[in-house]
């Protein structure tokens, strides 16, 4: 189903609503921000994403709940970079850093639509040369895919020229659908030995940290306030989560969340080598009234441009950049031992797996 949702001078923005088995999306052209996911339990469905009312509350957001990112997902160091042997000079939005690709980026785009069929959305977006201060025109193409208890969101992306691209998709999480439930009460799990440290300007210092002893091990599933540690420096320097977790070679999945107040899992899955874990805390000045979410942003690496020691964000003509990103709901119930999670997530992706054509 498809309406409108507002309009930005004579452009139309619509709201695209697709309905699966389990669960139901509703996604805009705005930025192609998820602004509902509904998951159906035997209480009714419950709203596990944060959104806004209207498309003015989107235009002055400025948290990125739900949208897309781009070019570059994450901070960019100085706001530049050199690139075979030429300096860029990016639009600084965050101090003298650059971040989620700038003033605009991709989340205050209006994307073209593409396909629109009732489980499946294909969003396409061109970015010309110098964009922000990026070379070459990139061609960006956002396909969103539900299946039984299942959304997957395939970010693809071709230039002519080199350049960096490191796409995201920034939903908030709380799976208790209800912002009187503390987001920070989900129990995490993260697949990451490592981490990357931060400095005061929250830019990577190029060090590839273990987690072991730290707030940021995720190994074991646990929740915010349980990993949290009041006075450690990295903490303190973000005011709390705000930091990329590096995925493990063998691992399963790239994060699992519940919600022992719903009884509702998310396993999500990615391609990308790392994981932006961020608590949301930005929103309890902008939006109180929401309550806060968990972010957990799959991508390449903040800052890589300018770190060589970092895996590599360039995109180069003749290439094509694509990141699969699949977010895997079960129905484990209130109260679950972390194994009956499991297990359940394990019925729902098998369940998902039997069910897709092909």
């Amino acid at each position: 189903m498809q309406r409108e949702f507002g309009r930005i001078g004579e452009r139309v923005v619509h709201a695209m609503t697709l309905t699966g088995e389990g669960l139901s999306a509703e996604v805009l052209t705005y930025g192609g921000t998820l602004r509902s996911l509904k998951i159906d339990t035997p209480r009714g469905p419950v709203s596990v994403v944060l959104g806004l009312s209207d498309l003015d509350a989107y235009r002055n957001d400025q948290d990125y709940l739900g949208v897309l990112v781009g070019r570059y997902g994450n901070r960019i160091g100085g706001a530049g970079f050199e690139l075979d042997g030429r300096r860029y000079t990016l639009s600084a939005n965050e101090g003298g850093n650059h971040l989620h690709g700038g003033h605009v980026g991709f989340g205050r785009r209006i994307w073209h639509i593409a396909a629109c069929e009732p489980q499946r959305l294909l969003l396409q977006y061109m970015s010309p040369d110098g964009e922000e201060g990026y070379p070459g025109q990139v061609h960006v193409e956002a396909e969103f895919l539900l299946e039984p208890q299942r959304l997957q969101l395939t970010l693809r992306a071709r230039t002519d020229a080199p350049t960096p691209v490191n796409l995201t998709h920034h939903p908030y999480f709380n799976l208790a659908g209800d912002p009187s439930v503390p987001a920070a009460a989900q129990v995490l799990h993260i697949p990451a030995d490592h981490y990357l440290p931060i400095d005061d300007q929250l830019i990577p210092i190029g060090e590839i940290a273990t987690v072991a002893g730290t707030p940021f091990d995720f190994r074991l599933p646990a929740t915010l306030d349980l990993r949290r540690v009041a006075d450690h420096p990295q903490l303190r320097i973000g005011g709390g989560f705000d930091h990329c977790l590096v995925l493990a070679d063998d691992r399963r999945c790239s994060a699992e969340l519940y919600s022992p107040h719903s009884g509702v899992a998310l396993r999500m899955s990615s391609s990308a080598p790392g994981v932006q874990l961020y608590e949301g805390h930005g929103l309890d000045g902008s939006h109180p009234e929401l309550g806060r979410g968990v972010c957990l942003e799959p991508q390449g690496f903040p800052d890589a441009p300018n770190r060589p020691q970092f895996p590599s964000t360039i995109l180069r003509p003749g290439e094509v950049y694509e990141q699969h990103i699949v977010y895997q709901f079960a129905l484990p119930g209130p109260a679950a031992e972390w194994s009956a999670v499991q297990a359940a997530l394990d019925a729902a992706e098998s369940k998902t797996f039997v069910m897709s054509p092909g």
